[in-house]
């Protein structure tokens, strides 16, 4: 999800729970007034974290997985910490009291917090429990809201989709009555062929029923569709992404075309592109580098890296200052979008992007270095859990890190890890 969608996915929630409603996220989070608390020790970002603290730490875990750095154990012990008793996972919470009533769950922080466990193979507990939480909150039409209770939408059912898949759930097993799925919930939201929008999914219909396209939803309705989560690796198709039309659809086929969406919305820019904000003077276009990240992402997931290309040049050449200065979560897309097309995210446009997000967090335990996403073969690694510690296979390679020196090279990724 990009921080715009959340950014307006929680301004819902806030309104919705009777607090006020948060500052427009398109622009940095504000930094926190010298009179505010102290951040904790083991956050990653120096902004107000209220409204994405859990999910920028679980992004920045991930994007450093697919890069073979080990977070410190304190950043992942505060992200454990994190947690609520019933599983769930608030945006961000004061870990010092108990969730209570008044705790508002977030679907998807919780489901970006067992990805991000899922790939650093650690705490299996803190990942059933949530796993456990995900599925009691799945809505009748076998899909979820932002918060539980609250209507489907594509982006949500996407990212729970993803992190129930990557915690060896199997999705066919979630089937609520007349047979509705993770899978039919997704593809309720996708626009039938045909015209420029054909194959895009929509982030929820409106309240005559009708479907909008949505880059943001499409993006992240193609990795769900596939099963896959938000970390995906690279496998490029032979044949270039086609739009099907027709009832009956497989979710692969519903991918497809939303993967034939986002190659042609990239195909004449190279990005896309926000909306213009209500009221604005301004009404050019202004680039969407997350959303254009996300979009890599889904295409190479789907097969078609080939296709995202253009969109990879763009953001390397344009998208620097933005994650430098949206703060973890942004750089963590780019690196993930690095990673999705075997580029060097240690290099990208000039700009070591792994550097750049280790620096928003505590000193990492190890580094692997240089970037293993452009020139490592993946291979199969052990996903054994440690719930004392960063588990076993982290333990090996802090180990294998620091005995063959700073320039050796590792490669565990395993080729499942194509989420």
């Amino acid at each position: 999800m990009s921080v715009r969608r959340r950014a307006a996915a929680l301004a819902i929630t806030a309104v919705l729970c009777g607090a006020a409603a948060p500052a427009a996220l398109a622009a940095p989070s504000p930094t926190p007034s010298p009179s505010a608390p102290a951040l904790p020790a083991g956050l990653y970002g120096t902004k107000d974290p209220t409204y994405d603290g859990v999910w920028r730490q679980s992004m920045a875990f991930l994007a450093q997985r697919v890069e073979l750095v080990t977070p410190a154990v304190k950043s992942v012990d505060w992200l454990v910490g994190q947690q609520c008793a019933s599983g769930a996972f608030a945006s961000y919470r004061d870990a010092s009291e108990p969730c209570d009533a008044k705790t508002v769950a977030d679907t998807n922080a919780t489901a970006a917090a067992v990805q991000a466990l899922v790939e650093l193979a650690a705490h299996r507990d803190v990942v059933d429990n949530g796993v456990s939480w995900l599925k009691s909150v799945q809505n009748e039409d076998g899909g979820w809201g932002y918060n539980p209770g609250s209507p489907s939408d594509a982006n949500s059912t996407a990212v729970v989709t993803g992190a129930l898949a990557r915690a060896g759930v199997p999705l066919a097993d979630l089937t609520k009555d007349g047979g509705k799925t993770p899978y039919t919930a997704l593809q309720s939201f996708a626009l039938p062929c045909g015209g420029e929008d054909g194959g895009a999914f929509a982030y929820q219909p409106d309240k005559n029923g009708k479907l909008t396209a949505n880059a943001d939803a499409t993006a992240a309705a193609v990795i769900g569709a596939m099963g896959k989560g938000m970390a995906a690796g690279n496998s490029n198709a032979v044949k270039a992404p086609v739009c099907t039309d027709g009832t009956g659809l497989t979710p692969e086929q519903s991918a497809q075309n939303g993967a034939h969406y986002l190659a042609g919305a990239l195909a004449v820019s190279g990005r896309l592109d926000l909306p213009p904000m209500p009221g604005a003077e301004d009404s050019a276009p202004q680039p969407d580098f997350g959303n254009t990240a996300d979009a890599v992402v889904a295409l190479a997931a789907s097969g078609h890296k080939d296709k995202a290309a253009k969109a990879v040049a763009y953001l390397e050449k344009n998208a620097q200052g933005w994650a430098r200065e949206g703060g973890p979560a942004a750089s963590a897309q780019l690196v993930l979008a690095a990673h999705a097309t075997g580029t060097d995210a240690r290099n990208f446009g000039g700009v070591d992007l792994v550097k750049q997000l280790n620096a928003t967090g505590p000193a990492p335990a190890a580094t692997a270095v240089p970037s293993p996403t452009a020139t490592s073969p993946e291979k199969p690694a052990d996903t054994s859990s440690d719930d004392e510690g960063l588990g076993l296979w982290w333990i090996i390679g802090i180990g294998l890190a620091f005995g063959a020196g700073i320039g050796f090279l590792l490669s565990g990724r395993r080729k499942n890890q194509q989420l």
